[in-house]
């Protein structure tokens, strides 16, 4: 995949997701020279990118050209409010504006910026720091087949990328792929403790959990096989697996790891829900 842009793209917050998002944008060809990164203090491993590739760096949001390709948001939704009057003049006609905000609604930025913006809304999550993230995107009325196509291809620089038409379904997506990395490695630390208790050594627990945790989602993801399937190789009729199964599925009436996590899931989407602007 090879990254060519019109214009100039401008990145709006150069934290841990938007870093990882230039590192990606690089790697796939972008051109250093169209690239402007607004951010007063960006982690010193994104300073020294910026600095290397001589990525420019405008001292303020009223030094931005006017009617870039694509003004990406990475920044926090709490500071957004506050930022978005001083960024809305930049916002052409032909702009893309690509949120990564979380619970930030399209009609919020709808309200803020210019009518008629081209607005697409997106939910990355942690894994994208290592190029192996999943996105789910949305957007509105108001963006082309070229722009969908940029912003899909910005956004797969740092993993995969589905779309839904439906904006209300971004809730969940946060709840399942955007919450979901702290599901996992919650499994890994109680698989960790869990071993401790069986008598393992602390060290050793930690290291057979993670390496556990990353091999067993490494064979899903190139196996191609669904996970249920997987499972079921594992699990010997009467054998150990089995045995440690049966507590997860809720033996004796006690509730199970799949009513657990829809639970979970649910708590998480009712609160994107609250929280969304």
């Amino acid at each position: 995949m090879s990254l060519e842009l019109s214009g100039p793209l401008v990145l709006v917050g150069a934290g841990k997701m938007g870093g990882a998002l230039l590192e990606g944008w690089l790697a796939h060809g972008v051109d250093p020279a169209r690239v402007l990164v607004l951010d007063p203090a960006p982690s010193p491993a994104t300073a020294e990118l910026l600095s290397r590739h001589k990525i420019a760096r405008p001292a303020n949001a009223a030094d931005l050209p006017r009617s870039p390709a694509v003004v990406v948001l990475a920044v926090k939704p709490q500071t957004m409010d506050g930022l978005l009057p001083s960024l809305a003049p930049s916002v052409g006609p032909s702009t893309l504006v690509l949120s990564i905000a979380a619970g930030r609604t399209i009609a919020s930025f709808e309200r803020q910026l210019p009518a008629g913006a081209a607005i697409v809304r997106a939910m990355p999550n942690t894994p994208a720091a290592i190029g192996q993230g999943i996105t789910v995107a949305t957007a509105n009325g108001r963006v082309d087949a070229g722009q969908r196509e940029l912003a899909g291809a910005l956004l797969a620089a740092v993993g995969e990328v589905a779309w839904v038409d439906d904006e209300g379904l971004m809730d969940a997506v946060t709840a399942v792929s955007g919450s979901g990395p702290a599901y996992v490695f919650l499994l890994a630390e109680c698989l960790a403790e869990a071993g401790v208790a069986a008598g393992l050594d602390k060290e050793l627990a930690a290291r057979l959990a993670a390496a556990t945790v990353v091999g067993s989602a490494g064979l899903l993801a190139v196996s191609g096989e669904a996970p249920s399937n997987l499972r079921e190789k594992v699990t010997s009729p009467g054998g150990t697996t089995q045995a440690a199964l049966e507590v997860l599925k809720g033996a004796g009436g006690a509730e199970g790891l799949a009513g657990l996590l829809r639970r979970a899931v649910k708590a998480a989407t009712d609160r994107s829900r609250e929280l969304a602007k």
